[in-house]
Parts: structure tokens; C-alpha cells; sequence
């Protein structure tokens, strides 16, 4: 059977978007178009790849599969592509990534700034989640996450230091409340909890002694989605809050917040930029990869 991978590339569009009218915007053309070749697709291969209904499309276990198997080849030869029409070496495009948003160094703003700078015809598009995924599959071309949370089969470049997490809390509360001498005590106070979505469990305080890991499911009084409020709502006084202790250097530094448990906080490897194997790498990407090793050369 011969492969149709303008085909192919529409139809990952429509399982990217769950959505013909918006796979259509995605690319460009028309909604009856993606029909037709989503149609002519599915009569070549001789099976549905996708259940459709009025508002949305879902994959069936073929479409799933296809999607899986084709969406890595499909971005190496996005990358392959656009390789061969940078033959001047100028990078462009968008560059997709995804960032945690407890990567404050990288989030501060300064390399991307002076990547946008340098790379004028790049298009920056940064999605800031902490939901684990696939990103060749999600179509991002690299994501910043912390080192132990990385896929062995991807290169990973350093974009900060060694971290560790910190206990902390406002100078009022520990003049109300005390300062826990061990994170077992951390039970009988008020604490302001973590989570990445609603309906998902608070995020476990991790601590370490005599070299020995262990995590501690503290009664949050206050959880929040939202890091910034739950640094706002520990200033205020409402409690000890559990985090990177990059997330609390500035209101550490400005006397806002002290640190707590220091004894128990062991450091560990930092963030990383991750991205996946290829020969081909799009030249926004490499133009990425170089201008991080060139800012964090000393």
C-alpha cells in the first residue's frame, strides 16, 4: 500500500485537535477537505480510524495506534524538512515547549529573552503544565522538566543547579505557632498544600534522614493549583507551604518567609530542556540547544 503522508499528516492534525473544523483551521483548508481525506484514508487502509459524532472525533483502537506510531516519524520528517530549507542555517518557525511551572530559572524570562533576540524569524510558544505526557505525541518539540521525571530515551541538557525543596513560613506564624524540629511534627500544624488539577491528591512532602528518603501526608488546611497563592497565603501567615526552594528565594532574601526543616531538604538534579533523539534536528531547535549551552557556560 502506498503511503499518502500529506494524508497521514491530517489525520494526526484531527488527533491532535479531537476536532475536524479545528484541524481544518489548524492547516489551512477547509473542513470538507479534511473530511474527504480523512475518508479516502480510512478506504485505502480498509478500517475506521476515527468515531465521529456532531461536536468532536474520537480514535478508534486503530486511529490510536496509527497516532502513535506515526506522530514521532511524522515530526522527523517536519524536522527533516525544514533542515533542508534552512540551507542559510537561519532558524524559524514556532517553537513549541513545556514547561513546568516550578522551573524558575528558566521561566525567569532572561534566556528566552535573549533567544527571541538572537532568533527573530522563531516563534515562541511556551505552554506552562505540570501534566505528564508525551511531547513528540503532544507536538511540542522539547519540554523543561526536572531530571528524575525524564524518559531515559530522550538528550537532556541542564538549565539549572542542583535544587531542593523547602519547608517555609512567615516570621508571624512561627512567632504564633513554633517551628517543627522534625517533619513529623508538621501533623499538628497548619499547612498549605500543592496540587497540579483539582480531584487529583495533594502533592506529598518529600524529606530524607541519615540518607534515607521518606514523604510525610501532611492535613492541608489550604490546597491550591495556583503556586503564586499558595507563596502569597504563606506570607500572609496562613501556614507552612512545601516547595522549590528557587519558588521562595525572593521572599526568603526579602524577610518574608524563613526556611524550615533545612536538616531534612537534601539537594538533587535540577531541570532540564528534554528533547527527543533525532538525526534531523529543526534548526529552531539547535538554534534552542546552543544558545542554552552558550548562557550557561561560565
Amino acid at each position: 500500500m502506498i503511503v499518502d503522508l500529506n494524508a497521514l499528516a491530517v489525520f494526526a492534525t484531527v488527533a491532535e485537535q479531537k476536532n475536524f473544523r479545528a484541524a481544518a483551521d489548524a492547516l489551512g483548508v477547509t473542513r470538507a477537505a479534511v473530511s474527504q481525506t480523512m475518508r479516502k484514508l480510512e478506504e485505502s487502509m480498509g478500517i475506521a480510524l476515527v468515531n465521529r459524532t456532531t461536536r468532536s472525533v474520537s480514535l478508534t483502537e486503530a486511529g490510536e495506534r496509527l497516532y502513535v506510531d506515526a506522530a514521532p516519524a511524522l515530526a522527523g520528517l517536519q524536522a527533516a524538512v525544514e533542515a533542508a530549507g534552512n540551507i542559510s542555517g537561519r532558524p524559524r518557525g514556532q517553537l513549541n515547549l513545556a514547561v513546568s511551572s516550578i522551573a524558575e530559572s528558566f521561566l525567569s524570562g532572561t534566556l528566552l529573552a535573549s533567544f527571541a533576540e538572537a532568533n527573530p524569524e522563531v516563534k515562541v510558544h511556551v505552554t506552562v503544565t505540570d501534566e505528564e505526557f508525551d511531547i513528540v505525541a503532544e507536538g511540542y518539540d522539547a519540554g523543561v522538566r526536572l531530571g528524575e521525571v525524564i524518559a531515559q530515551d530522550m538528550i537532556a541538557l541542564p538549565v539549572s543547579g542542583d535544587q531542593r525543596q523547602l519547608a517555609v513560613a512567615s516570621p508571624s506564624y512561627v512567632e504564633r505557632h513554633g517551628a517543627p524540629s522534625h517533619p513529623r511534627e508538621l501533623a499538628s500544624h497548619r499547612c498549605i498544600g500543592w496540587r497540579t488539577a483539582a480531584g487529583i491528591a495533594s502533592y506529598r512532602w518529600e524529606f530524607a534522614e541519615d540518607g534515607k528518603e521518606f514523604s510525610v501526608a501532611v492535613g492541608d488546611e489550604i490546597t491550591t493549583t495556583h503556586m503564586a497563592l499558595m507563596i502569597r497565603l504563606a506570607i500572609a501567615g496562613a501556614g507552612i507551604t512545601f516547595g522549590m526552594e528557587e519558588s521562595f528565594r525572593a521572599p526568603i532574601e526579602r524577610g518574608e518567609l524563613v526556611p524550615l526543616l533545612e536538616d531534612y531538604c537534601p539537594r538533587f538534579p535540577g531541570f532540564y530542556l528534554y528533547y527527543p533523539s533525532r538525526r534531523n534536528m529543526a534548526p529552531k531547535l539547535r538554534a534552542l540547544v546552543d544558545h542554552l549551552r552558550r548562557h550557561r557556560r561560565p
